[in-house]
Protein backbone atom coordinates (compact mmCIF):
# COMPACT_ATOMS: atom_id res chain seq x y z
CA UNK A 1 0.00 0.00 0.00
CA UNK A 2 1.59 3.25 -1.10
CA UNK A 3 2.03 5.87 1.61
CA UNK A 4 0.82 9.34 0.68
CA UNK A 5 3.30 11.96 1.78
CA UNK A 6 2.79 15.57 2.61
CA UNK A 7 3.18 16.48 -1.09
CA UNK A 8 -0.01 14.55 -1.85
CA UNK A 9 -1.69 16.33 1.04
CA UNK A 10 -0.78 19.68 -0.49
CA UNK A 11 -2.10 18.65 -3.90
CA UNK A 12 -5.45 17.71 -2.44
CA UNK A 13 -5.61 20.99 -0.61
CA UNK A 14 -4.71 22.91 -3.76
CA UNK A 15 -7.69 21.31 -5.52
CA UNK A 16 -9.92 21.88 -2.54
CA UNK A 17 -9.24 25.50 -1.79
CA UNK A 18 -8.34 28.64 -3.69
CA UNK A 19 -7.59 30.59 -0.52
CA UNK A 20 -4.13 29.20 0.21
CA UNK A 21 -2.02 31.96 1.64
CA UNK A 22 0.60 33.39 -0.71
CA UNK A 23 2.80 34.08 2.26
CA UNK A 24 2.82 30.60 3.78
CA UNK A 25 3.14 27.17 2.25
CA UNK A 26 2.79 23.99 4.34
CA UNK A 27 5.18 22.34 1.86
CA UNK A 28 8.03 24.70 2.63
CA UNK A 29 10.96 22.69 3.95
CA UNK A 30 13.43 24.00 6.49
CA UNK A 31 17.09 23.03 6.12
CA UNK A 32 18.33 20.38 8.51
CA UNK A 33 20.78 22.87 10.03
CA UNK A 34 17.95 25.27 10.94
CA UNK A 35 15.91 22.46 12.49
CA UNK A 36 18.87 21.34 14.54
CA UNK A 37 19.37 24.90 15.76
CA UNK A 38 15.77 24.94 17.01
CA UNK A 39 16.18 21.60 18.82
CA UNK A 40 19.47 22.68 20.37
CA UNK A 41 17.94 25.93 21.61
CA UNK A 42 14.94 24.05 23.01
CA UNK A 43 17.25 21.67 24.84
CA UNK A 44 19.22 24.54 26.37
CA UNK A 45 16.05 26.27 27.60
CA UNK A 46 14.49 23.11 29.03
CA UNK A 47 17.68 22.07 30.81
CA UNK A 48 18.05 25.53 32.34
CA UNK A 49 14.43 26.39 33.20
CA UNK A 50 12.10 23.36 33.26
CA UNK A 51 11.47 22.37 36.92
CA UNK A 52 10.39 18.80 36.17
CA UNK A 53 12.63 17.77 33.31
CA UNK A 54 14.01 14.81 35.31
CA UNK A 55 10.94 14.13 37.48
CA UNK A 56 9.90 10.97 35.64
CA UNK A 57 12.80 10.53 33.22
CA UNK A 58 16.41 10.37 34.40
CA UNK A 59 19.00 12.88 33.26
CA UNK A 60 20.88 10.17 31.36
CA UNK A 61 17.71 9.11 29.55
CA UNK A 62 16.79 12.68 28.65
CA UNK A 63 20.30 13.25 27.32
CA UNK A 64 19.84 10.17 25.16
CA UNK A 65 16.49 11.41 23.81
CA UNK A 66 17.81 14.90 23.07
CA UNK A 67 20.71 13.40 21.12
CA UNK A 68 18.54 10.80 19.39
CA UNK A 69 16.01 13.28 18.01
CA UNK A 70 18.71 15.76 17.07
CA UNK A 71 20.50 13.07 15.07
CA UNK A 72 17.20 11.94 13.50
CA UNK A 73 17.17 15.20 11.50
CA UNK A 74 19.10 14.07 8.43
CA UNK A 75 17.30 16.10 5.79
CA UNK A 76 15.03 19.11 5.41
CA UNK A 77 11.49 18.89 6.83
CA UNK A 78 8.21 20.77 6.64
CA UNK A 79 6.99 22.44 9.79
CA UNK A 80 4.47 19.69 10.49
CA UNK A 81 6.98 16.92 9.91
CA UNK A 82 9.35 18.61 12.35
CA UNK A 83 6.60 19.20 14.92
CA UNK A 84 5.15 15.69 14.82
CA UNK A 85 8.23 13.56 14.24
CA UNK A 86 10.77 15.44 16.34
CA UNK A 87 9.24 17.88 18.84
CA UNK A 88 6.15 15.89 19.88
CA UNK A 89 7.87 12.55 20.66
CA UNK A 90 10.82 14.37 22.26
CA UNK A 91 8.72 16.43 24.69
CA UNK A 92 6.51 13.41 25.49
CA UNK A 93 9.56 11.81 27.11
CA UNK A 94 9.46 14.50 29.84
CA UNK A 95 6.05 13.21 31.00
CA UNK A 96 4.81 16.71 31.77
CA UNK A 97 1.26 17.41 30.66
CA UNK A 98 1.92 21.14 30.44
CA UNK A 99 4.92 20.75 28.12
CA UNK A 100 3.03 20.51 24.84
CA UNK A 101 3.93 21.57 21.31
CA UNK A 102 2.08 23.83 18.89
CA UNK A 103 2.17 24.91 15.26
CA UNK A 104 3.39 28.30 14.12
CA UNK A 105 0.94 31.20 13.95
CA UNK A 106 1.33 31.18 10.16
CA UNK A 107 0.29 27.52 9.91
CA UNK A 108 -2.70 28.05 12.20
CA UNK A 109 -3.86 30.98 10.09
CA UNK A 110 -3.34 29.05 6.86
CA UNK A 111 -5.27 26.00 8.11
CA UNK A 112 -8.12 27.94 9.70
CA UNK A 113 -11.45 26.79 8.29
CA UNK A 114 -9.90 24.13 6.05
CA UNK A 115 -11.01 20.51 6.07
CA UNK A 116 -7.82 18.56 5.53
CA UNK A 117 -7.60 15.03 4.07
CA UNK A 118 -7.55 12.39 6.78
CA UNK A 119 -8.47 8.93 7.96
CA UNK A 120 -12.29 8.96 7.65
CA UNK A 121 -13.42 7.48 10.97
CA UNK A 122 -13.85 9.26 14.29
CA UNK A 123 -13.33 6.67 17.01
CA UNK A 124 -14.09 6.43 20.71
CA UNK A 125 -10.94 5.00 22.27
CA UNK A 126 -10.75 3.39 25.72
CA UNK A 127 -8.60 0.66 27.26
CA UNK A 128 -7.80 -1.64 24.33
CA UNK A 129 -10.99 -0.83 22.41
CA UNK A 130 -11.92 1.45 19.53
CA UNK A 131 -15.49 2.03 18.33
CA UNK A 132 -16.77 4.16 15.46
CA UNK A 133 -18.51 7.39 16.46
CA UNK A 134 -18.73 9.11 13.06
CA UNK A 135 -17.88 8.13 9.49
CA UNK A 136 -17.04 11.09 7.24
CA UNK A 137 -17.62 8.93 4.16
CA UNK A 138 -21.41 9.24 4.32
CA UNK A 139 -22.07 6.66 1.61
CA UNK A 140 -20.25 3.91 3.54
CA UNK A 141 -22.69 1.30 4.85
CA UNK A 142 -20.24 -0.82 6.88
CA UNK A 143 -18.71 1.45 9.49
CA UNK A 144 -21.68 2.73 11.43
CA UNK A 145 -21.77 4.14 14.96
CA UNK A 146 -20.62 1.49 17.42
CA UNK A 147 -18.68 -0.70 14.97
CA UNK A 148 -15.68 -2.12 16.81
CA UNK A 149 -12.34 -1.61 15.05
CA UNK A 150 -9.56 -4.15 15.66
CA UNK A 151 -6.79 -2.93 13.31
CA UNK A 152 -5.89 -0.28 10.73
CA UNK A 153 -3.53 -1.21 7.91
CA UNK A 154 -2.58 -4.36 9.77
CA UNK A 155 -1.67 -2.54 12.98
CA UNK A 156 -3.76 -3.80 15.91
CA UNK A 157 -5.75 -1.35 17.99
CA UNK A 158 -3.50 -1.98 21.01
CA UNK A 159 -0.35 -1.22 19.02
CA UNK A 160 -2.03 1.84 17.45
CA UNK A 161 -2.97 3.28 20.83
CA UNK A 162 0.45 2.61 22.34
CA UNK A 163 2.18 4.20 19.35
CA UNK A 164 0.00 7.33 19.34
CA UNK A 165 0.48 7.82 23.07
CA UNK A 166 4.21 8.29 22.38
CA UNK A 167 3.40 11.62 20.70
CA UNK A 168 1.04 13.04 23.35
CA UNK A 169 2.05 14.77 26.62
CA UNK A 170 0.88 13.54 30.00
CA UNK A 171 1.58 14.07 33.69
CA UNK A 172 3.83 11.21 34.75
CA UNK A 173 2.11 8.10 33.42
CA UNK A 174 -1.48 9.34 33.80
CA UNK A 175 -2.41 8.55 30.22
CA UNK A 176 -6.19 8.66 30.70
CA UNK A 177 -6.23 12.14 29.16
CA UNK A 178 -4.79 10.75 25.94
CA UNK A 179 -7.70 8.36 25.45
CA UNK A 180 -9.94 11.42 25.46
CA UNK A 181 -7.66 13.29 23.05
CA UNK A 182 -7.74 10.42 20.57
CA UNK A 183 -11.50 10.11 20.99
CA UNK A 184 -12.02 13.81 20.30
CA UNK A 185 -10.20 13.82 16.94
CA UNK A 186 -8.77 10.46 15.93
CA UNK A 187 -8.39 11.44 12.22
CA UNK A 188 -6.21 14.43 13.15
CA UNK A 189 -3.80 12.42 15.27
CA UNK A 190 -3.69 9.44 12.91
CA UNK A 191 -2.88 11.69 9.94
CA UNK A 192 -0.07 13.51 11.70
CA UNK A 193 1.49 10.43 13.29
CA UNK A 194 1.03 7.80 10.55
CA UNK A 195 0.58 9.97 7.46
CA UNK A 196 -2.07 9.50 4.76
CA UNK A 197 -3.03 6.53 2.60
CA UNK A 198 -5.24 6.50 -0.48
CA UNK A 199 -6.92 3.38 0.84
CA UNK A 200 -7.07 2.09 4.43
CA UNK A 201 -7.50 -1.59 5.26
CA UNK A 202 -9.66 -1.60 8.37
CA UNK A 203 -10.35 -4.73 10.40
CA UNK A 204 -13.60 -4.76 12.36
CA UNK A 205 -16.15 -6.97 14.10
CA UNK A 206 -19.13 -7.59 11.82
CA UNK A 207 -22.76 -8.21 12.78
CA UNK A 208 -22.09 -11.93 13.13
CA UNK A 209 -19.32 -11.29 15.66
CA UNK A 210 -16.56 -12.29 13.24
CA UNK A 211 -13.47 -10.31 12.26
CA UNK A 212 -13.70 -8.87 8.76
CA UNK A 213 -11.60 -6.49 6.67
CA UNK A 214 -12.81 -3.68 4.41
CA UNK A 215 -11.06 -1.07 2.27
CA UNK A 216 -12.10 2.51 2.83
CA UNK A 217 -10.81 5.58 0.95
CA UNK A 218 -9.12 8.57 2.50
CA UNK A 219 -11.50 11.40 3.33
CA UNK A 220 -10.39 14.11 0.91
CA UNK A 221 -12.79 17.05 0.66
CA UNK A 222 -12.55 18.72 -2.73
CA UNK A 223 -14.19 22.01 -3.58
CA UNK A 224 -16.69 22.00 -6.46
CA UNK A 225 -14.72 23.61 -9.31
CA UNK A 226 -17.93 24.80 -10.94
CA UNK A 227 -18.32 27.29 -8.13
CA UNK A 228 -15.18 29.06 -9.33
CA UNK A 229 -17.05 30.14 -12.46
CA UNK A 230 -19.72 31.91 -10.49
CA UNK A 231 -19.48 35.59 -9.61
CA UNK A 232 -17.94 36.21 -6.20
CA UNK A 233 -20.38 35.99 -3.32
CA UNK A 234 -20.54 39.11 -1.15
CA UNK A 235 -18.89 38.70 2.21
CA UNK A 236 -21.57 37.79 4.76
CA UNK A 237 -22.39 40.26 7.45
CA UNK A 238 -20.51 39.79 10.70
CA UNK A 239 -22.36 37.50 13.08
CA UNK A 240 -23.83 39.24 16.09
CA UNK A 241 -21.80 38.79 19.23
CA UNK A 242 -22.97 35.93 21.40
CA UNK A 243 -24.77 37.14 24.52
CA UNK A 244 -22.52 37.27 27.55
CA UNK A 245 -24.78 35.05 29.62
CA UNK A 246 -24.69 32.32 26.98
CA UNK A 247 -20.89 32.46 26.87
CA UNK A 248 -20.73 32.14 30.64
CA UNK A 249 -23.06 29.14 30.65
CA UNK A 250 -20.63 27.25 28.45
CA UNK A 251 -17.95 27.79 31.08
CA UNK A 252 -19.98 27.10 34.21
CA UNK A 253 -23.58 26.49 35.20
CA UNK A 254 -25.80 25.33 38.05
CA UNK A 255 -29.02 23.47 37.28
CA UNK A 256 -31.58 21.45 39.17
CA UNK A 257 -32.32 17.87 38.17
CA UNK A 258 -35.90 17.23 37.07
CA UNK A 259 -36.38 15.06 40.16
CA UNK A 260 -35.68 18.02 42.42
CA UNK A 261 -33.38 15.78 44.48
CA UNK A 262 -30.04 17.24 43.47
CA UNK A 263 -28.24 20.03 41.66
CA UNK A 264 -25.56 19.75 38.98
CA UNK A 265 -22.68 22.21 38.84
CA UNK A 266 -20.84 22.03 35.52
CA UNK A 267 -17.35 23.55 35.69
CA UNK A 268 -15.36 23.47 32.47
CA UNK A 269 -12.58 25.80 33.58
CA UNK A 270 -10.99 27.52 36.54
CA UNK A 271 -9.70 30.35 34.34
CA UNK A 272 -12.73 32.36 33.26
CA UNK A 273 -16.42 32.75 33.93
CA UNK A 274 -16.54 35.20 36.87
CA UNK A 275 -16.24 32.19 39.15
CA UNK A 276 -16.08 34.05 42.45
CA UNK A 277 -19.54 35.53 41.91
CA UNK A 278 -20.82 32.27 40.44
CA UNK A 279 -19.71 30.24 43.47
CA UNK A 280 -21.17 32.79 45.88
CA UNK A 281 -24.57 32.81 44.13
CA UNK A 282 -24.65 29.05 43.56
CA UNK A 283 -23.86 27.97 47.12
CA UNK A 284 -26.25 30.55 48.53
CA UNK A 285 -29.01 29.06 46.37
CA UNK A 286 -28.11 25.52 47.44
CA UNK A 287 -28.44 26.61 51.09
CA UNK A 288 -31.69 28.49 50.57
CA UNK A 289 -33.29 25.61 48.66
CA UNK A 290 -31.94 23.03 51.13
CA UNK A 291 -30.43 20.86 48.38
CA UNK A 292 -28.96 17.76 50.01
CA UNK A 293 -27.05 16.33 47.02
CA UNK A 294 -24.68 18.15 44.68
CA UNK A 295 -22.94 16.83 41.57
CA UNK A 296 -19.82 18.75 40.51
CA UNK A 297 -18.93 17.76 36.95
CA UNK A 298 -15.29 18.60 36.15
CA UNK A 299 -14.72 15.99 33.45
CA UNK A 300 -13.75 18.68 30.94
CA UNK A 301 -12.01 21.05 33.33
CA UNK A 302 -8.40 21.45 32.23
CA UNK A 303 -7.54 23.69 35.16
CA UNK A 304 -6.72 27.38 35.38
CA UNK A 305 -6.33 29.65 38.37
CA UNK A 306 -5.37 27.91 41.58
CA UNK A 307 -7.18 30.66 43.47
CA UNK A 308 -10.46 29.58 41.82
CA UNK A 309 -10.03 25.86 42.51
CA UNK A 310 -9.03 26.70 46.08
CA UNK A 311 -12.17 28.80 46.54
CA UNK A 312 -14.38 25.93 45.35
CA UNK A 313 -12.54 23.61 47.73
CA UNK A 314 -13.30 25.93 50.65
CA UNK A 315 -17.03 25.76 49.91
CA UNK A 316 -17.20 21.97 50.31
CA UNK A 317 -14.15 20.84 52.33
CA UNK A 318 -14.80 19.43 55.78
CA UNK A 319 -11.36 20.39 57.10
CA UNK A 320 -8.52 22.85 56.69
CA UNK A 321 -6.02 22.24 53.90
CA UNK A 322 -3.00 23.49 52.01
CA UNK A 323 -2.61 23.70 48.25
CA UNK A 324 0.88 22.24 48.01
CA UNK A 325 3.71 20.72 50.01
CA UNK A 326 6.20 22.58 47.82
CA UNK A 327 6.17 24.95 44.84
CA UNK A 328 9.45 25.99 43.28
CA UNK A 329 11.33 27.07 40.16
CA UNK A 330 14.86 25.99 39.31
CA UNK A 331 15.92 29.50 38.23
CA UNK A 332 15.23 33.08 39.27
CA UNK A 333 13.84 33.94 35.84
CA UNK A 334 14.01 33.11 32.16
CA UNK A 335 17.16 35.10 31.29
CA UNK A 336 19.03 34.89 28.93
CA UNK A 337 16.27 33.32 26.83
CA UNK A 338 13.55 35.96 27.24
CA UNK A 339 13.51 36.88 23.54
CA UNK A 340 12.44 33.32 22.70
CA UNK A 341 9.76 33.10 25.41
CA UNK A 342 6.38 34.77 25.27
CA UNK A 343 6.04 37.39 27.96
CA UNK A 344 9.74 38.11 27.93
CA UNK A 345 10.78 40.32 30.80
CA UNK A 346 7.33 40.19 32.40
CA UNK A 347 7.98 36.57 33.45
CA UNK A 348 11.28 37.66 34.98
CA UNK A 349 9.57 40.44 36.92
CA UNK A 350 6.74 38.22 38.17
CA UNK A 351 9.09 35.43 39.24
CA UNK A 352 11.24 37.98 41.10
CA UNK A 353 8.29 39.18 43.17
CA UNK A 354 6.51 35.89 43.93
CA UNK A 355 9.42 33.55 44.77
CA UNK A 356 12.52 33.53 46.96
CA UNK A 357 15.68 31.45 46.89
CA UNK A 358 16.07 28.94 49.72
CA UNK A 359 19.02 26.97 51.05
CA UNK A 360 18.28 24.13 48.62
CA UNK A 361 19.14 26.49 45.77
CA UNK A 362 15.56 26.50 44.45
CA UNK A 363 13.20 29.46 44.15
CA UNK A 364 10.15 28.77 46.28
CA UNK A 365 6.68 30.25 46.05
CA UNK A 366 6.36 30.35 49.80
CA UNK A 367 2.80 31.67 50.03
CA UNK A 368 1.32 28.48 48.52
CA UNK A 369 3.58 26.30 50.65
CA UNK A 370 2.75 27.99 53.98
CA UNK A 371 -0.86 29.16 53.79
CA UNK A 372 -3.51 26.98 55.39
CA UNK A 373 -7.06 27.49 54.09
CA UNK A 374 -10.15 27.07 56.21
CA UNK A 375 -13.62 25.94 55.11
CA UNK A 376 -15.85 28.90 54.28
CA UNK A 377 -18.37 29.71 56.97
CA UNK A 378 -20.99 31.53 54.90
CA UNK A 379 -22.93 29.24 52.54
CA UNK A 380 -20.63 26.29 53.16
CA UNK A 381 -22.11 23.17 51.56
CA UNK A 382 -22.60 20.31 54.03
CA UNK A 383 -24.61 17.92 51.87
CA UNK A 384 -23.37 14.94 49.91
CA UNK A 385 -21.10 15.74 46.98
CA UNK A 386 -20.38 13.63 43.90
CA UNK A 387 -17.40 14.87 41.86
CA UNK A 388 -17.34 13.41 38.33
CA UNK A 389 -13.80 13.13 36.92
CA UNK A 390 -12.13 12.01 33.71
CA UNK A 391 -8.88 12.28 31.76
CA UNK A 392 -9.22 16.01 30.96
CA UNK A 393 -9.60 16.73 34.70
CA UNK A 394 -6.24 18.41 34.85
CA UNK A 395 -3.91 20.82 36.66
CA UNK A 396 -5.89 22.94 39.15
CA UNK A 397 -8.77 20.45 38.91
CA UNK A 398 -6.52 17.65 40.12
CA UNK A 399 -5.41 19.87 43.04
CA UNK A 400 -9.08 20.18 44.00
CA UNK A 401 -9.63 16.40 43.69
CA UNK A 402 -6.57 15.63 45.81
CA UNK A 403 -7.79 17.74 48.72
CA UNK A 404 -11.44 16.60 48.82
CA UNK A 405 -10.81 12.90 48.13
CA UNK A 406 -11.59 10.73 51.13
CA UNK A 407 -13.52 13.41 53.03
CA UNK A 408 -16.86 12.61 54.63
CA UNK A 409 -19.81 12.63 52.19
CA UNK A 410 -17.59 13.51 49.20
CA UNK A 411 -17.09 10.90 46.49
CA UNK A 412 -14.96 11.06 43.34
CA UNK A 413 -16.82 9.17 40.63
CA UNK A 414 -15.68 8.39 37.08
CA UNK A 415 -12.16 7.92 35.78
CA UNK A 416 -8.63 8.70 36.90
CA UNK A 417 -7.70 12.34 36.41
CA UNK A 418 -5.20 13.36 33.76
CA UNK A 419 -3.57 15.67 36.27
CA UNK A 420 -0.91 13.89 38.31
CA UNK A 421 -1.71 12.92 41.90
CA UNK A 422 1.86 13.61 43.00
CA UNK A 423 1.72 17.02 41.36
CA UNK A 424 2.48 18.83 38.13
CA UNK A 425 4.52 21.63 36.57
CA UNK A 426 2.73 24.90 36.06
CA UNK A 427 1.80 28.23 37.77
CA UNK A 428 3.42 30.27 34.96
CA UNK A 429 3.40 28.57 31.54
CA UNK A 430 4.68 30.80 28.73
CA UNK A 431 5.37 29.59 25.19
CA UNK A 432 8.83 29.07 23.77
CA UNK A 433 8.83 30.25 20.14
CA UNK A 434 11.57 28.52 18.18
CA UNK A 435 13.23 31.10 15.89
CA UNK A 436 13.49 29.15 12.62
CA UNK A 437 10.26 27.16 12.36
CA UNK A 438 8.22 29.44 14.66
CA UNK A 439 6.76 26.33 16.27
CA UNK A 440 6.02 26.58 19.99
CA UNK A 441 6.63 24.54 23.13
CA UNK A 442 4.94 25.39 26.42
CA UNK A 443 7.33 25.93 29.33
CA UNK A 444 5.98 25.50 32.88
CA UNK A 445 8.22 27.43 35.27
CA UNK A 446 7.22 25.98 38.68
CA UNK A 447 6.98 22.46 40.03
CA UNK A 448 3.95 21.85 42.26
CA UNK A 449 4.01 18.90 44.67
CA UNK A 450 0.46 18.49 45.94
CA UNK A 451 -0.46 18.84 49.59
CA UNK A 452 -0.60 15.50 51.40
CA UNK A 453 -0.28 13.78 48.04
CA UNK A 454 -0.33 10.06 47.40
CA UNK A 455 2.45 9.04 44.99
CA UNK A 456 1.14 6.39 42.56
CA UNK A 457 4.07 5.93 40.21
CA UNK A 458 3.06 9.01 38.27
CA UNK A 459 -0.66 8.24 37.94
CA UNK A 460 -3.61 10.61 38.35
CA UNK A 461 -6.02 11.02 41.26
CA UNK A 462 -8.02 7.80 41.43
CA UNK A 463 -11.83 7.91 41.71
CA UNK A 464 -13.53 6.35 44.72
CA UNK A 465 -16.02 4.70 42.36
CA UNK A 466 -14.69 3.83 38.91
CA UNK A 467 -17.07 4.39 35.98
CA UNK A 468 -15.45 3.87 32.61
CA UNK A 469 -16.87 3.86 29.09
CA UNK A 470 -20.06 1.81 28.76
CA UNK A 471 -20.54 0.40 25.26
CA UNK A 472 -24.33 0.13 25.45
CA UNK A 473 -24.61 3.75 26.58
CA UNK A 474 -22.22 4.80 23.80
CA UNK A 475 -24.53 3.24 21.21
CA UNK A 476 -27.50 5.07 22.67
CA UNK A 477 -25.75 8.40 23.18
CA UNK A 478 -26.40 8.28 26.94
CA UNK A 479 -24.18 9.96 29.54
CA UNK A 480 -23.36 6.79 31.46
CA UNK A 481 -21.51 8.43 34.35
CA UNK A 482 -24.28 10.95 35.04
CA UNK A 483 -26.87 8.18 34.73
CA UNK A 484 -25.18 6.07 37.41
CA UNK A 485 -24.64 9.06 39.72
CA UNK A 486 -28.32 9.96 39.40
CA UNK A 487 -29.32 6.40 40.32
CA UNK A 488 -27.03 6.51 43.38
CA UNK A 489 -28.60 9.79 44.53
CA UNK A 490 -32.14 8.47 44.04
CA UNK A 491 -31.33 5.39 46.14
CA UNK A 492 -29.72 7.54 48.84
CA UNK A 493 -32.73 9.89 48.91
CA UNK A 494 -35.11 6.96 49.40
CA UNK A 495 -33.07 5.81 52.41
Amino acid sequence: MKKIGFIYLACLLAMGSCSVSKLYSPNHKYPAAALKQDVTLLRNILEAKHPGLYWYTSRDSMNFYFNYYLQSIRDSMTEQQFLWHVLAPLTEKIHCGHTSVGSSKAFRKWSEGKRLPSFPLYLKVWSDTMAVITNMNRSDSIFKRGTLITAINGVSNVRLINKMFQYLPEDGHADNVNYIRLSSNFPYYHRNIFGLNKIYKVSYINSQGDTAVADIPVFAPVKDSSKDKQPPVPKPAKKPKEPKEKRLLRLRSLSMDSSGKFAVMNLNTFSKGRLRAFFRQSFRKLRQDNIEHLVIDIRNNGGGKISSSTLLTRYITRKSFKVADSVYAVAAGISPYQRYIKGGWFNNIEMFFISRKRKDGLYHLGMLERKTYQPRHRNHYNGKVFVITSGPTFSASSLFCNVVKGQKDILLVGEETGGGWHGNNGILIPDIKLPNTKTTVRLPLYRVVQYNHVPRNGLGVAPDIYLGTNYASLLQGIDFKMKVVREMIMQDSER
